[in-house]
């Protein structure tokens, strides 16, 4: 049987599209202003952004599977569940939430636990480049009457460029190969709906002995990370290349 042919492939590229798309984005975008606002902090001599950086990873030493299980405590879906019962409290929600049951709300919840997962690596990645800023550039843009939103689009991202995209390769390839989190909090259910292609790769090997397609899809997610890799070589070499 063809891959591209085989059931719920495409359902299995479309849901992973979405879960590294959309978990991609925003750990990246938290990732920045969480470092943004943890750099802001040690400037000022805040004492509370050594509580942040530990709070933060904190959730990037703690193994998936154990991440899933903790999440999936938190989706409880009765009325007694940790965050229904937060969000009936505060009025947002009349009942509970089928937080995993619901096709849809299942692959928002697991994207949710990936994006918590995954922004402190961001964070670590774009704290350290803060750190290389050249302090008297910023300080010549403030001079020249820039604001803090024209020193960060036209100061602080331009600089730090290359390193976002350096980034944004690294988790893209590590979110293509998420697969303990979303086993140990759906198993890629309810039906296939969060079915990333890591776990699709062990249901069919595993679960479904289908040795063939499984094989077929491990070498299609070898060829994305091999992909990226490629990508990320050839920048890191340029770079040197420019230096």
């Amino acid at each position: 049987m063809s891959l591209f042919g085989s059931p719920g492939f495409w359902n299995m590229l479309t849901v992973t599209a979405i879960f590294v798309s959309a978990s991609v984005a925003f750990q990246m975008l938290l990732g920045f202003v969480i470092a943004l606002l943890i750099d802001q902090g040690v400037q000022r001599g805040l004492k509370a952004t050594i509580v942040t950086r530990t709070a933060v990873l904190t959730a990037w030493a703690i193994p998936g599977v154990i991440i899933g299980i903790i999440w999936s405590i938190l989706y409880e879906q009765s009325a007694s569940g940790i965050l229904n019962y937060i969000f009936s409290s505060v009025g947002l929600v009349a009942e509970a939430l089928p937080f995993l049951s619901d096709p849809d709300l299942a692959l928002a919840s697991v994207t949710a636990a990936n994006i918590w997962r995954g922004t402190a690596f961001s964070m670590i990645l774009i704290y350290a480049g803060l750190q290389t800023l050249p302090r008297d550039v910023l300080e010549a843009a403030r001079i020249d009457g820039a604001n803090a939103l024209q020193r960060l689009f036209r100061v602080v991202i331009p600089i730090l460029a290359p390193m976002l995209f350096i980034n944004l390769v690294i988790v893209t390839i590590e979110t293509f190969n998420t697969f303990d989190m979303v086993l140990a909090l759906t198993g890629g259910g309810p039906g296939q709906s969060t079915e990333v292609i890591a776990l699709s790769i062990y249901n069919k090997i595993f679960q479904q002995f289908d040795l063939g397609v499984g094989a077929a899809t491990a070498m299609l997610l070898l060829v994305i990370s091999a992909a990226m890799t490629t990508v990320y070589i050839a920048f890191i070499e340029r770079s040197q290349g420019l230096e």
